[in-house]
């Protein structure tokens, strides 16, 4: 796992970001352990505060879950609930990214590819 330690993105949100996308990849299964948040924290060298909170957030959407005593583990069961906030969220940005690219004299049709190319690619090339 690596975490862009130049991006203006909260590290927090950097892990919650990679482990869903291992999770769709199939990189990380179902019933899975991960690292203890004191050894992901010694694995990207960063404060266990920062992971605690990325494991709590995931728990949270039920990503994963914490075996006391035994240790964390990918749910058997992702949430598929749709979140009203998240996709709330997840509609700001979009306008604020249609606005930049508006800006830019991106059109709609080159957009439009952009996300379609997206998803047919899926979470792994998303820097493409």
């Amino acid at each position: 796992m690596m975490i862009d330690k130049t991006s203006a993105k909260p590290y927090y949100e950097q892990i919650i970001l990679l482990i869903k996308e291992r999770v769709l990849q199939g990189i990380l299964k179902p019933g899975e352990q991960i690292p203890s948040v004191r050894e992901m924290a010694r694995q990207l060298m960063m404060n266990p505060n920062t992971v605690s909170k990325a494991y709590k957030l995931l728990e949270v959407q039920g990503i994963i879950v914490t075996v006391k005593g035994r240790g964390t583990y990918i749910a058997e069961h992702q949430a598929t609930d749709r979140d009203n906030g998240k996709i709330a969220q997840l509609k700001a940005q979009l306008q604020e990214l249609v606005l930049e690219a508006v800006y830019l004299n991106v059109s709609e049709a080159e957009m439009s590819e952009w996300l379609t190319a997206q998803f047919e690619r899926g979470p792994k090339d998303a820097d493409n």
